[in-house]
């Protein structure tokens, strides 16, 4: 057995050597100029991590987190190579005998040969990339490859230690996506939400009408033809974002269950047009945001096709604001008196928000960032628009019940959302039926006390934040043109409004 692998070793040995030599010694046109320069810039990931800023500041939702998980891979397999592989197979360098001169490196490496570190850093990040973004991952293919190769020709690595580093890589990839996909999972824990006994059961989904925003986010047709097989006899309608409300609007006065595919201002639009027609709510995540159906505990379109033909549902709070002094009115009620085509809140009607409301900064960087984003993209939207909130915007200056404000954020979530600091933040339970008011004040600048704010509890108070749980809370002198933000959505805010908490207003399906 020893003696086979001895043998076994000596052929790849031979191999390496054979292959190594047979690229010093051909001529290949152009590559003096273009590989040894495309090995230097991959030294220590940089050429990688200018590509994952690009792209995380020019590119869309779906791109940015592909570019993380690129970046993310590339560390993984960093790490594994300097921490094990460098010092577990103690390979010798190649010789450089017949190597051209031009192709050698100034500085030869003093690290072991096997495994390359350069072509696992390059695979790492292309995987990662093209498994969050297949696009992009074929896009950089080439250019992953064109690094591995520049190692076996400027002679620093033999064919072997290339491909083996390119394999671990690969790994890499694969282990950090089933890494976000645990975390993922556990996120998607249900809550204590109280069962809706009376919500119907639609097995092969007769009585459903599930509207489609085409235009949410990246994956808003993904998975539907689960949905289709699932549950054939469900209606489909697929509309724009410009028709989203009028058709949620009919939808839900013909249907038994509203259904809804999108993100979380999807999801809001469908759930006002649902408690105002007083049906349940079956939510198919399938947005660039998906905050509320992961808090509720759906992982995807499976979960919610199973809890509607199991006729499993539950009760969970829902957040309101009502202009004006008015205070607990019905959602039924405001139906009568609400626009048929279920327009946004004005002057008179409530709003809903499943998540969380927001007057402040993060109104204000929205504000510019749907302004400029037609003009240069999201991401260098997203990032001038930080950068003028952090530096130009005063604090908003109001009441709260009755007493003088100067605040630079005002947050609402509908229930307690946990965690701080940099942290995901999530909610144990949509029903508690209360207000999670935090509130970051004026004076200063708004960077270092958002910051602060941010790594201090949820239920703390300091001299620059306070966070508590309230049922309701009225705000008054409000200056006009304020804006707002409520679950990912933008509105002017009236100059006096009350928040509150209606607990267990909305029937949300859930599978058990």
């Amino acid at each position: 057995m020893a003696e086979q692998e001895l043998t076994w070793q000596g052929s790849v040995a031979r191999w390496d050597r054979q292959l190594f030599d047979a690229v010093a010694h051909r001529h290949w046109p152009g590559a003096d100029r273009v590989l040894p320069r495309l090995g230097r810039a991959a030294n220590h990931g940089v050429l990688w991590g200018g590509t994952a800023a690009a792209l995380a500041a020019f590119g869309s939702a779906r791109t940015r987190k592909a570019a993380v998980r690129g970046v993310t891979s590339l560390a993984l397999a960093s790490a594994t190579i300097n921490t094990v592989g460098k010092w577990s197979v103690r390979r010798r360098r190649p010789v450089l005998e017949g190597v051209p001169a031009t192709r050698q490196l100034r500085t030869q490496p003093q690290t072991t040969s096997f495994p390359s570190g350069h072509a696992a850093s390059a695979f790492a990040f292309t995987a990662g990339l093209a498994l969050e973004a297949p696009g992009w991952g074929l896009a950089l293919a080439p250019v992953a490859a064109s690094v591995a190769f520049s190692r076996v020709y400027t002679g620093v690595h033999y064919p072997s230690d290339v491909v083996a580093g390119a394999a671990l890589g690969v790994a890499a990839g694969f282990l950090v996506r089933r890494l976000a996909r645990d975390v993922q999972e556990a996120r998607v824990v249900p809550g204590d939400e109280r069962p809706d006994a009376g919500a119907p059961a639609l097995p092969d989904g007769e009585g459903l009408t599930v509207v489609i925003n085409s235009g949410s986010g990246t994956a808003a047709f993904a998975g539907l033809d689960v949905l289709e097989r699932r549950l054939p006899k469900a209606e489909l309608v697929q509309c724009e974002s410009t028709e989203l409300e009028s058709e949620l609007a009919a939808a839900a006065s013909r249907a038994r269950v509203l259904g809804v595919c999108g993100g979380d201002g999807t999801i809001n639009a469908a759930a006002t047009a649902a408690l105002r027609a007083g049906v349940p709510l079956a939510v198919f995540p399938g947005g660039t945001l998906n905050h509320f159906a992961l808090d509720l505990g759906l992982a995807g379109i499976e979960d919610t096709c199973r809890a509607v033909a199991d006729g499993h549902a539950v009760r969970v709070g829902v957040g309101r604001f009502t202009p004006g002094p008015r205070r607990h009115s019905d959602p039924a009620e405001e139906a009568e008196a609400a626009p048929e085509s279920g327009a946004r809140p004005g002057h008179e009607e409530s709003g809903y928000f499943l998540n969380n409301f927001s007057i402040g900064a993060y109104p204000e960087l929205l504000r510019h960032r749907l302004r400029w984003a037609p003009r240069i993209g999201s991401g260098p939207a997203a990032l001038l628009a930080a950068w003028r909130v952090l530096r130009a915007e005063r604090p908003v200056r109001l009441s709260l019940a009755g007493r003088p404000r100067s605040v630079w954020l005002l947050f609402a979530g509908n229930g307690t959302y946990h965690g701080s600091g940099p942290t995901p933040r999530r909610r144990d339970n949509l029903g508690e039926g209360l207000l999670d008011v935090r509130l970051v004040f004026g004076g200063g600048r708004p960077g270092p006390r958002l910051l602060a704010a941010a790594f201090t509890g949820p239920l703390s108070r300091s001299p620059v934040h306070t966070a508590t749980r309230l049922r309701s809370l009225r705000i008054s002198d409000v200056p006009p043109g304020t804006p707002l933000a409520y679950d990912g959505e933008y509105a002017k805010a009236p100059t006096a409004f009350v928040l509150d908490e209606l607990p267990e207003a909305l029937t949300v399906y859930r599978p058990r």
